[in-house]
């Protein structure tokens, strides 16, 4: 056939022929396609032609040759899965979109840097091998280059002319081919050249994915159109979501219309219909061969960079056609009309070739450019997400700082992407701006997408250029220009009047311009940045903006009357307007822009060495300050409450001018562009415009005008109003004159304005990382630059076991405070003054927060501190002063009082300052302390403003104010004395000294004298107290009688029981058992607050109790549980692969409050329901409740008994015992066949009460239909085995918990748990009595007589001696019960010990002997007992001559049972355990023994050794987090072939990688459709599970179908905190604490509980569906 192809005069259509012929005959034939058998055939027929043609020989071979010719790529060029880890370096990238792979950074110097780790969206690539992606470290060591070949050569110089032109045609034909398949648009016929030879009535109805409809709504339609099972609907929508689209019928034309018509009719009613179209099947064939052709280029030109090279020239190679007339234009122009699956098989394609080839990438880019609003426009009107687009590759172009600056000069890209953007918003007012008001669904969703123009527009701009050519400057102003018009339609946008009389009806749309304005944020200060590294470009881009600027003010001033404002002797003329009535907007992107600018000219010093080319002269100052100004006073307003009828939407748009996200370019460009406006005007006049604004004018301008205000206006709200006004004023005129932290405005840094930020931050309170990035400005990188500055300003403190990492601040900057910081909110400025103050009162220093030393001012700015000393300014202050010293009637404030002091304090440290820094004395123009000592002029001889503050610092209603008025008079003397020091001969020093101490004299009078105050008032209240509590005591002499009495009993009675001597030493079983000492137990009943004494006859009282099956302890989770109906659980199977676990709150109600408590419960359940269907935190139809005192979840009740009295008989021996056991099984034996009644002499009387009698039912079934899973059924005969083994499963629970905790095995358990296990052990010993007799008895006898090896023997001896009551009841021999115990316990110990030696014993290891006295003699006999046992039963059992060894392993393995036993007994007979057991340690072994009455001469000393059966634990988690996203990102999704998972989750307990979240992967449970890892839980947590969804970095506890709760991973990052969503990016390491807590409340089985806290206290938790988790 290659010789065909080869010899053929018309090569492309001897190829379309063959594909023409064949394509029909593979693919597409039927309903359901077959992938594997079409894989094959295809590359058999199809490609394996095209490879022979390619390499003219066998192609395996010649594909060989090629890539070991190849110079391997610098570049790694790897394609990211969805979910894969992506690692940025923060040091070295140039920006956060240049990430690498997993491989190339482990091997990269970036993994010791500081690094963020995000996971991928997906089809992004791998930037290593890029040089200008990173600043440093740009290869890894697998991608660096060789130095030898430093010529960069031309790719196809390896090749021969032949092979180029054979590769060239096949390229250019597959390609043509491919492009034309899947840009064809008809649906019933082929190109030509293609036409089948024969043809069909074979069609499909292809179903194709939008992103309007969901899922819901397409299985809905699909079901009924083309009539297929849920399962299968559910299928077709997840392959349409995923490939873009999917067949859903195959057959002729006509059947596939109607499922098409149905299709269309269902899905327009409310929107678009979905896309269905009818298609030939051989149209479909050829579309799938051209998807796996282009897979094929892909594949083939790895192994070549000659090969890419080739395929990169075809795919841009101009046509006649002239402009896009090649394919790759051709793709990107159709990219909207194909389907998904197409789209991305075609980028993965030119991500390949074109974008891994730096020449041709640049030659795509150009066309790419050139397209580029044909291409947004399309994408515009798409539907599909940006990442299906053409337009999502603009990312891989334009942040390639080289490549971005050609197309800015070459095809002007910037001015493009605004022109573009600007096209695309078409609403506007009369006035040309924005107008978002009454925006469509349509508009909303056009105005989302067209916001990714920022986004490319943001990369383009994203480094900044280091030198400048002519033409780069032209474009660039060009773009700029574009960009202010843009700005231009954005100022005064949305424009607010303030409702007077009735609230606002409609709140108006505001979120889009915030939205508008957060997008171009960045853009802003980017824009700003590439100014100032040009002096060029930022004087005329300055003149561009004040030009917009003036031109949006023309048409602003209309129809405002000019007004003079005169006032201390000065005056100025304005306009008259009022922010209370007029038109104002908080949108004002033009003047910020300016005043960004403006701070540059002076931080470059442009404006001091260029000032002839800079137009500051013809600079307006009252109009530059009037917008920004009318915005704050508007703040102001809202803040005094006269916006209220404005609705939310006011409320809103002031959070966010304020907020963090928008502040740098709204309110702090408002406030520079007020600094830049006073430091050019007069202080005078630039007061009297901000009274003007304010509205507060009238009241400071005339002295006598406040008195006739006062008696007008008594109305309190405007007075309140103008109050807060005043304050806000005074706080205004602080920060203009005081905010120096902006470089450019005081001579700092820009770290110093940081520091500056965290410092205050930290006033507040000690912040975790993540608090203070969220509370400062990031810039485009998503950096904040606090790193470099954090520890020079805070300590950082580890977290414990809960909580985060937290700062602190350092003790030293904590006199940088400022109370009037200009980002404080209201709120935050309260609780950083109280911090502040109560420090300051720890470190005994006076309260007083003085304003902080100031930096001092750029030479621009430097004008703005003669506000401080201007007349209007000390006119006001005289005036708020005056009204404090005369208060009349609540007209002013405290807080304002404040703020005049503050100024005061600015002033005086301003003038120390300057002093300071002075050579001469004439050289300081600041003399403020001569100006407050002069008293008013002649007519109203108002008293000087120092006069005011010494009267003010005795009055008694100012007593907060007394510090900070102490603290300025103190500074205004220091301030004296420096002056005259200067002016006069030194000998005056005395004289200043002398004055200063004694201010200082007074200071301490002063204080003494509070001090003695406070003692005197404490002595007070403290004879009071003790008068009350002696009065108390006489009146209720009896009960504290009482409890004295009790609490001597109780201490005696310890004494008692405390064994001290060894042979008194208590026992807990057997014949020789201590008789526990006779008392009443009296407990309180939590619902009806009665005691009630625990008696057998009396009323039940009941511990809430939760009962659960467990795997805790399962040694077999692989193990499928068994058929419950079936299932025999009398011998429990050692693997333990489920067990039923009881726990309890520990809280005590009578039987039947619970009963009523329960029945409202349920009944409200009933109620519920009617309203609302939503879960809560239990499921009443299973009998759950929540405890009524704790809240904790429960299922039931244990009743609480008293302790069985034992009667005194004779003890046998064990042989004697063991024959009397026999004669009553062969009694029952027979009686049972007989089926009477053995002895109606001796039946049982019963014990208990019918309350008692019903709880102990209602227990046992509880834990039968718990354990067992199965309908409630109280005869079963299976009831008192399943009591049985809860108790012994939930004491060997609590056993191996207090071993891991390495707790004695007594008196460290909680009370809670301490009470549950006594109830459960006394309820299990008299369960038997509810059930029939003959059953228990038989279970008895089975229990006897299984003696097979295979079972658990704790549970086994638990069950024999608790059956044993019912045999026991009916005997008349004599015997007792405790000897009946003591013997099983020796029985069964023994028995434990051959399982021990038949399975534990390891090959003979050659260890030390430990020689211990009298260690022969128990060495002897464990040997002689091996040594039977090999012989008699098992002959391979190894051959052991070292008794020391088998008997350690003997210890070992029993240690647990009787630690077990012991608890058991101990509550059963209720024996004090002895103070050795309550201490960790050794010689626990004896104790032990001694306790459960077994033969010392068995057992010796030997430290305390570890255990055959180990613990369970959770999985073992890696130590970085990044290991588990890469596993799971290569986790496919188990159901639908190699799909990548969307949510892997792990679990916890087994290791099992699910696929949750998930329309894939759910299973059927009890007939309702749950996710995979609910329907992991019941395999292996049986119903409890414990999982780590890995891309959410979450732990999901999960129990039942209807519960869960999320809680806090066991992953941190440096600074203690966990990243849940792994929203922050850093390096996230394994707690190990944190993890041994998860644990624990897992072998605690605490999960549930845990579950039921967190819905109870979160009830959005309650929403959500966990069974499709």
């Amino acid at each position: 056939m290659e010789e065909k192809w080869s010899h053929a005069s018309d090569f492309h259509r001897t190829v379309y022929q063959h594909l023409a012929c064949y394509v029909p005959k593979i693919y597409c034939l039927g309903p359901n396609l077959n992938p594997q058998n079409e894989e094959l055939l295809a590359q058999l027929l199809l490609l394996a032609p095209l490879e022979w043609y390619l390499c003219d020989e066998d192609p395996s071979a010649g594909l060989a040759k090629l890539e070991q010719s190849n110079q391997p790529s610098q570049l790694c060029g790897h394609v990211f899965k969805v979910g894969e880890p992506t690692y940025s370096c923060r040091e070295c990238a140039a920006d956060p979109t240049c990430v690498l792979c997993m491989q190339c950074f482990l091997g990269s110097v970036h993994k010791e840097h500081r690094y963020r780790m995000t996971t991928s969206g997906g089809g992004g690539f791998c930037d290593c091998g890029d040089t200008e992606a990173w600043k440093k470290g740009p290869y890894c060591q697998k991608h660096e280059p060789n130095i030898s070949d430093t010529s960069q050569e031309d790719p196809l110089a390896h090749l021969s002319s032949d092979m180029i032109a054979r590769t060239r045609s096949i390229f250019s034909i597959v390609l043509k081919y491919s492009v034309d398949m899947l840009t064809w648009e008809k649906e019933d016929e082929l190109p030509s050249g293609l036409e089948p030879l024969e043809r069909g009535d074979t069609y499909y109805c292809m179903l194709f994915n939008d992103e309007v409809h969901t899922y819901e709504q397409v299985i809905y339609t699909l079901q009924k159109a083309v009539n297929c099972t849920q399962k299968e609907a559910v299928s077709f929508a997840t392959t349409v979501d995923r490939d873009g689209r999917k067949s859903v019928r195959y057959g002729d034309f006509q059947f596939c219309e109607q499922a098409k018509s149905v299709i269309v009719r269902n899905t327009s009613r409310q929107t678009k219909p979905l896309r269905v179209q009818v298609m030939h099947s051989s149209v479909v064939a050829h579309q799938c061969f051209a998807l796996k052709a282009l897979g094929w280029l892909s594949h083939v030109i790895g192994y070549s960079d000659a090969l890419r090279r080739i395929l990169c020239q075809v795919g841009l190679e101009k046509t006649l056609e002239g402009e896009n007339s090649s394919l790759v234009d051709t793709l990107m122009l159709c990219d909207s009309k194909m389907w998904k699956g197409a789209r991305n098989v075609y980028h993965q394609l030119l991500m390949s070739s074109l974008l891994m080839d730096l020449k041709y990438k640049k030659l795509f880019a150009i066309q790419f450019a050139k397209n580029y609003e044909r291409l947004q426009s399309d994408y515009v009107k798409d539907d599909h997400d940006r990442e299906f687009s053409v337009t999502d590759l603009s990312v891989q172009m334009f942040t390639v700082p080289s490549l971005a600056r050609m197309l800015i000069m070459e095809e002007n890209l910037m001015t493009t992407i605004i022109r573009t953007f600007v096209d695309h918003l078409r609403h506007r007012d009369q006035r040309g701006r924005f107008q978002f008001e009454r925006y469509t669904a349509q508009q909303a969703f056009k105005f989302r997408r067209v916001q990714s123009l920022i986004g490319d527009l943001k990369y383009v701009l994203i480094s900044r250029p280091t030198e400048w050519s002519d033409k780069l400057r032209e474009k660039f102003l060009e773009g700029f220009s574009a960009f202010l018009e843009l700005l231009k339609c954005m100022q005064g946008m949305d424009p607010v009047v303030r409702q007077v009389g009735q609230h606002i009806e409609m709140e108006p749309e505001w979120e889009a311009a915030f939205t508008l304005q957060m997008k171009l944020t960045h853009i802003i200060s980017m824009m700003q940045e590439w100014c100032a590294s040009d002096e060029k470009v930022l004087v005329e881009a300055y003149k561009f903006s004040l030009a917009a600027l003036t031109h949006c003010h023309g048409g602003f001033t209309d129809g405002e009357q000019p007004i003079t404002l005169s006032m201390s002797g000065h005056s100025v003329d304005t306009i008259r307007y009022c922010v209370s009535q007029e038109k104002v907007s908080i949108h004002l992107p033009v003047s910020r822009l300016l005043a960004g600018l403006h701070v540059l000219l002076s931080k470059t010093e442009v404006a001091y060495r260029f000032p002839e080319q800079l137009p500051l002269s013809e600079l307006s100052p009252p109009m530059l300050i009037e917008h920004p100004l009318r915005c704050l006073v508007l703040c102001a307003q809202v803040h005094a409450g006269m916006w209220r009828r404005n609705g939310f939407s006011l409320v809103n748009q002031i959070y966010y001018y304020h907020n963090v996200k928008c502040r740098v370019e709204m309110f702090d460009k408002d406030l520079i562009m007020l600094q830049a406006g006073a430091s050019m005007m007069d202080p005078n006049h630039f007061l009297m415009i901000v009274l003007s604004r304010f509205e507060l004018y009238h009241i400071f301008s005339s002295a006598d005008y406040r008195k006739r205000y006062n008696r007008e206006n008594a109305n309190k709200d405007i007075i309140q109003q103008n109050n807060t006004l005043i304050e806000e004023m005074l706080h205004l005129i602080m920060m203009v004159v005081g905010e120096r932290f902006a470089p450019g405005i005081g001579m700092v840094q820009s770290c110093d304005e940081i520091k500056r930020e965290i410092i205050h931050q930290l006033c507040i309170r000690p912040m975790a990382h993540s608090e203070l990035v969220k509370a400062l400005p990031e810039n485009e990188n998503k950096e904040t630059g606090m790193e470099r500055v954090i520890d020079s300003v805070a300590s950082f403190k580890k977290p414990g076991v809960t909580g985060r990492g937290l700062y602190e601040l350092r003790p030293e900057c904590a006199k940088q405070f400022n109370l009037y910081f200009h980002h404080y909110s209201r709120a935050d400025q309260s609780k950083a003054e109280e911090a502040q103050r109560k420090l300051k009162r720890q470190n005994g220093e006076d309260s007083a927060l003085p304003p902080p030393v100031l930096p001092p001012l750029c030479p621009l700015f430097a004008s703005l501190v003669n506000l401080l000393q201007c007349d209007v300014l000390l006119a006001m202050l005289g005036t708020v002063l005056q009204w404090a010293v005369e208060p009349s009637g609540g007209h002013w404030s405290e807080s304002m009082l404040q703020r005049v002091l503050h100024l005061i304090g600015m002033a005086l440290l301003e003038e120390q300052q300057q002093l300071e820094n002075s050579i001469e004395e004439n050289d300081v123009g600041f003399n403020f302390t001569l100006k407050i000592s002069r008293p008013g002029e002649a007519p109203s001889n108002t008293p000087s403003i120092l006069a005011l503050l010494e009267t003010l610092q005795n009055a008694p209603h100012l007593e907060v104010h007394k510090d900070m008025i102490r603290w300025i008079l103190k500074t205004v003397a220091a301030i004296k004395t420096m002056r005259e020091r200067t002016t006069t001969a030194p000998e005056t020093d005395a004289v200043g000294q002398s004055q200063e101490e004694t201010v200082r004299d007074k200071d301490k009078a002063e204080r003494k004298r509070k001090a003695e105050m406070a003692r005197l008032r404490r002595e007070k209240i403290m004879a009071q107290m003790s008068e009350m509590q002696r009065h108390f005591i006489n009146e209720n002499k009896e009960l504290f009688q009482q409890s004295l009495e009790e609490l001597e009993a109780s201490t005696s009675a310890s004494l008692e029981h405390s064994p001290t001597s060894p042979d008194t030493a208590s026992v807990c079983v057997g014949p020789r058992r201590s008789r526990p000492s006779e008392k009443r137990l009296v407990v309180t009943c939590i619902l009806c607050q009665e005691e009630q004494e625990v008696r057998e006859d009396g009323r039940a009282m009941v511990l809430a109790a939760f009962v659960q099956r467990s795997t805790v302890m399962s040694k077999n989770r692989r193990r499928p549980s068994p058929n419950p109906e079936r299932y025999d659980p009398l011998f429990m199977h050692p693997d333990l692969s489920f067990g039923t676990h009881t726990g309890s709150c520990g809280h005590i109600m009578h039987s039947h409050c619970w009963q009523r408590y329960f029945e409202a419960v349920q009944a409200k359940e009933q109620r519920r329901q009617q309203r609302l269907r939503v879960h809560t935190s239990y499921d009443v139809e299973n009998g759950e409740f929540l405890c009524p005192l704790c809240e904790c979840l429960s299922n039931t009740v244990i009743p609480l008994l008293p302790l069985t009295r034992g009667s005194k008989s004779d003890h046998p021996g064990l042989g004697q015992w063991l024959g009397v056991i026999g004669q009553q099984v062969k009694a029952l034996h027979s009686a049972h066949k007989k089926l009477k009644p053995v002895g109606d002499l001796c039946f049982p009387r019963d014990p208990y009460s019918s309350s008692i009698k019903e709880m102990l039912t209602t227990f046992g079934t509880a834990t039968y239909k718990i354990g067992l899973k199965v309908h409630p059924n109280e005869q079963d005969p299976r009831v008192p085995i399943m009591c049985w083994t809860s108790c012994a499963y939930t004491i060997q629970s609590i056993e191996r918990l207090l071993v891991d905790e390495e707790k004695p095995l007594f008196g460290s358990l909680p009370c809670r748990q301490d009470d549950c296990l006594q109830s459960l052990i006394r309820f299990s010993s008299a369960c038997w009595t509810t059930s029939s007799l003959p059953s228990v008895q038989n279970h008895f006898i089975r229990l006897l007589a299984g003696s097979n090896g295979r079972k658990q023997v704790f549970f086994f001896m638990v069950s024999l001696v608790l059956s044993y009551s019912s045999v026991h009841c009916q005997d008349s021999s004599g015997l007792n019960v405790d000897s009946a115990q003591q013997h099983f316990l020796q029985v069964v110990t023994l028995a434990h010990v051959v399982q021990v030696l038949l399975t534990s014993i390891p090959a003979e290891t050659t260890m030390d002997q430990e020689t211990g006295a009298g260690s022969s003699e128990e060495e002897a006999a464990v040997c002689l007992l091996y040594g039977l046992l090999r012989r008699h039963l098992v002959s391979d059992l190894y051959e052991v001559t070292s008794g020391w060894h088998l008997w350690r392993c003997v210890k070992a393995g029993v240690l647990p049972y009787l630690r077990s036993a012991a608890l058991f007994f101990h509550h059963l007979n209720g024996v004090p355990a002895p103070p050795e057991l309550h201490a960790q340690g050794p010689g626990h072994w004896e104790h032990l023994c001694a306790y459960l009455g077994l033969p010392s001469n068995l057992l010796f000393s030997f430290p305390n050794l570890s255990f055959p059966r180990e613990s369970n634990r959770l999985i073992d988690l890696p130590d970085d987090y990044s290991a588990l996203i890469n596993q799971a990102s290569s986790f496919t999704c188990p159901k639908s072939g190699g799909d990548k998972s969307r949510a892997p989750t792990l679990c916890l307990v087994c290791g099992t990688m699910l696929c949750s979240q998930s329309y894939c992967c759910q299973a059927e449970l009890d007939g309702e459709d749950v996710g995979a890892c609910t329907a992991h839980t019941f395999t292996c947590g049986s119903g409890v599970g414990i999982f780590l969804r890995v891309r959410e970095s979450q732990v999901l506890f999960l129990a039942g179908k209807t519960k869960g709760c999320f809680y806090a991973p066991p992953y941190l990052d440096d600074y203690g905190e966990t990243d849940q969503g792994l929203r922050r990016g850093n390096p996230l390491h394994l707690c190990r604490e944190r993890y041994r807590k998860i644990q624990k409340l897992w072998r605690q089985h605490g999960i549930t509980e845990e579950i039921g806290h967190a819905q109870e206290a979160n009830q959005t938790l309650v929403g959500i569906d966990w069974q499709h988790l």
